[in-house]
Formats: C-alpha cells, sequence, structure tokens
C-alpha cells in the first residue's frame, strides 16, 4: 500500500509541482508522511495501519518528483548532477540508517510501534528546514515573480553569470507565452521532442526498477538465506553490509556523475549489474540442498555486493539526475511526476513477482531474467539518451529538437538568429 500511495502521490506530485511550487510541495509531502507516520504508530488493527502505510506512500510519491526538480533548478549547470546525486544519497543513506533503527529497538517494549512512528521524525525536522529556504527561482521566473527569483539567483551565481541565467529564463518564458495553454497530461505526447525525452525519462526509471536494485534491497535477507546461510541474524548482518555499500556506491556517484557524464556511467553501471547478476544466477545454479554456507552461498553473496558496487553510483543517481533536467521548464513538473510514477509502478511489480517467479522458474532463472533485461537496457541507454553533462536546460531542449526535426530545425535556428541581427 506504500508504493500505491508512493505512484498515486508521484502522479499528482507533477501537477501540485507546477501550480503551488517546489517549496510547497515538499511542505505539503512532509505534513502527509508526518500524519502517516503518526496513524502507523497509533494503528488499533491493521486496517488503520494500512491507511497509515498508504499516507507514507503519498508523501513519499509528491517528495520523490519535487526533490530532483528543486535541487536542479537551483544548481549551476555544472555541478547539477552530483547536487541532483546527493538527494538519491539521502535515499540510500536513510535505508541504512532505517536497518540501525529497527535494530536498536528490537529490544524496546512496542516494538514495532516506534520503528514506525520515529520516520516521522526527518519529515519533522524537513518541514520546519524548508520554511527557511526559497522557491525554485525558475519556477518563480515562469510565474512572473522575476524580482524574487533573481534575488533567489543572485545568492547561487555571480553577476555575469546572474545575466546569463536571466536572459535563458526570459527566453524560456518568452517561448512558454506564445504557446498561451495549460499543459496537460496528454499534451506530453502530442508534441514530438516532449514525447522523446519522456521515452528517455520514463525508460530509464523503468529500467532502474527492472534491472532489481529494490529486489536486492528488498529480499537481501531472503536471497542470503536462499544461498545457505540459514541464521536471521547473520542474513540480517549481511544485509546491513548491502545496505551501507549501497549508500558507500552514491558517494562515489556523486563524484562520477559530473566528471564521466551520466550516459558513461549509466553504461559502465549496466555492464557491471549484468556481470553481477550472472554471478549470482551461477551460485544458484550450482547451490544444491546440501552444500548450505558452502563456497556456492559466499559466491551468491559476492554476487550480491559486485551488484550493489555497480548499481549504486550509476543505474541508482542516473535516471532521477536525467529526469531532473531533460524537460523544458513548463513540462518539468508533469513529466518528472509521470516518470516518477513509472518508476514506482515498476518498483511494485518487481516486489510482487520476484519471490513467485522465484518460486516457480528457479532463483537462477530469475537472476538471468533481470540480466537479460539489464542488457536491454545497455540497448536503450545507448540509441534514446543523450549525454546532458553540463549543458544548461535551454541547450539539453535544443537536443531533444534536434532530434525530433533534425537538421531542418538547426536550419530555422540560424535563420532566426541571422534575422535578429540584421
Amino acid at each position: 500500500m506504500a508504493l500505491v500511495g508512493a505512484m498515486i502521490g508521484a502522479a499528482s506530485g507533477g501537477w501540485i509541482n507546477d501550480a503551488y511550487g517546489r517549496k510547497k510541495a515538499t511542505l505539503l509531502a512532509d505534513v502527509v508522511f508526518t500524519a502517516g507516520a503518526i496513524v502507523m504508530a497509533a494503528a488499533p488493527d491493521p486496517y488503520v495501519l494500512i491507511l497509515g502505510r498508504l499516507l507514507v506512500g503519498l508523501g513519499v510519491g509528491t517528495a520523490s518528483v519535487t526533490a530532483p526538480v528543486y535541487i536542479a533548478e537551483a544548481s549551476p549547470s555544472e555541478v547539477r548532477g552530483g547536487l541532483v546525486s546527493t538527494n538519491v544519497l539521502m535515499i540510500t543513506g536513510g535505508q541504512f540508517l532505517s536497518y540501525l533503527v529497527n535494530l536498536a529497538f528490537t529490544q524496546v517494549r512496542g516494538t514495532w510501534r516506534w520503528m514506525l512512528g520515529v520516520s516521522a521524525v526527518p519529515a519533522v525536522i524537513q518541514f520546519f528546514l524548508m520554511l527557511c529556504l526559497p522557491e525554485s527561482p525558475r519556477w518563480l521566473f515562469m510565474k512572473n515573480e522575476k524580482d524574487k527569483a533573481i534575488a533567489v539567483l543572485s545568492k547561487i551565481y555571480d553577476i555575469a553569470r546572474l545575466e546569463d541565467e536571466v536572459d535563458h529564463l526570459s527566453a524560456a518564458l518568452e517561448e512558454e507565452q506564445q504557446r498561451k495553454h495549460t499543459v496537460r497530461y496528454l499534451d506530453v505526447f502530442r508534441t514530438k521532442e516532449i514525447r522523446l525525452a519522456f521515452l528517455a525519462g520514463a525508460g530509464l526509471q523503468a529500467f532502474q526498477q527492472f534491472t532489481g536494485i529494490n529486489t536486492v534491497m528488498y529480499y537481501s535477507p531472503t536471497i542470503v538465506q536462499m544461498a545457505g546461510f540459514n541464521s536471521n541474524q547473520l542474513a540480517l548482518l549481511l544485509s546491513l553490509i548491502v545496505a551501507a555499500m549501497n549508500a558507500g556506491g552514491t558517494v562515489v556517484g556523486i563524484y562520477l556523475i559530473d566528471h564521466f557524464g551520466r550516459k558513461k556511467l549509466a553504461l559502465s553501471s549496466l555492464s557491471g549489474v549484468i556481470v553481477s547478476l550472472v554471478i549470482l544466477a551461477g551460485a544458484f545454479f550450482a547451490e544444491t540442498p546440501g552444500s548450505s554456507n558452502g563456497i556456492y552461498g559466499w559466491l551468491a553473496v559476492i554476487g550480491l555486493a559486485l551488484y550493489i558496487a555497480f548499481f549504486a553510483p550509476g543505474m541508482g543517481p542516473v535516471p532521477w539526475t536525467v529526469n531532473s533536467e531533460i524537460y523544458p521548464e513548463q513540462y518539468r513538473g508533469i513529466c518528472g511526476g509521470m516518470s516518477a510514477t513509472v518508476n514506482w509502478i515498476s518498483n511494485l511489480i518487481v516486489a510482487q513477482t520476484f519471490l513467485t517467479i522465484a518460486e516457480a522458474l528457479g532463483t537462477g532463472v530469475t537472476f538471468l531474467i533481470l540480466a537479460g533485461i539489464a542488457l536491454l537496457a545497455v540497448v536503450f541507454v545507448i540509441v534514446y539518451v543523450p549525454e546532458t553533462k553540463g549543458l544548461t536546460f535551454v541547450e539539453v531542449e535544443r537536443i531533444w529538437k534536434e532530434r525530433a526535426w533534425g537538421s531542418s530545425y538547426n536550419t530555422e535556428s540560424l535563420l532566426e538568429h541571422g534575422n535578429e541581427s540584421t
């Protein structure tokens, strides 16, 4: 139900972002999340607990759309990838902390109520800190609040760079005013360049989940036990190490994404993921019921660790970073929301089918299927995803227009530029 809530939150979050701004969307997410945590902690029966999970999911879904966009719109292009990736670090670091928090509460009376209720604390902290932060300067500019936008931008850029940013925003605003219509969901599919951008963004989000990351994170204790480690305590300890590696890998990704580039990082990450999944599959094919805790069990754990080591720096942050920067301003909220919804739907599908498929076909075959999906992801990234490292939002928008309309767009742009100068 948390995943269902996240899907609804992500789908509506894009519209909330565009209508009311990134700041208000974040504050709303915090309020909903806090309410959900309180409902869960106080739940008198399973039905109220499920309602709390739904509320928490709504908050998570809205935040998953808002945070990357807010960070991207307030970041200089040369460090935008690294700063957006810190959002992913907070997620993976939060997963690791949640293991530690849960471990701490295992000996406390009312164990699960504390585990679920304490999740309100980060939301409350963020709510009050967010009150001190400004609205996204790009959103303010597009809402004709230019003075407020320039005041925010002046805190980010020096005078020379500030003038360039204001010029870019003025051009984007003028283009939007010429359209003179409110962007709707179907408009994403009517305009060729937006359709191409959404295909790249949503495709990355889908492949992030269908290559199995949340299967590994949700079921790592189960996978470790499947590999022959029967002790619950050892399985949880190994899972804690997996969560720590996930957070550590994201730190590496923050550095690489602006130095190595989004596309190269995604391809390198996927190549390692394929190798890791093949190792995992091989370990489970070779494992027999009588050889628990043997060499194949450890090979499965090594495959699991390698998977995280390759996935976390690349396919962890890249989809969120790319989605925060590939859409024009007027489509950024709605497209970001739609692609995040694709992510949560894919997450739900994988989470609900992994154990069923593993039981029906075998764990080894299941990991081979994930490796095949990762191979498809490599082809998809090569064909559909452009490199956006260091580009301004205007330059990224130009890439999609050139891909949509070919050399004719370049010719028209040059003619317009020539007419303006004469």
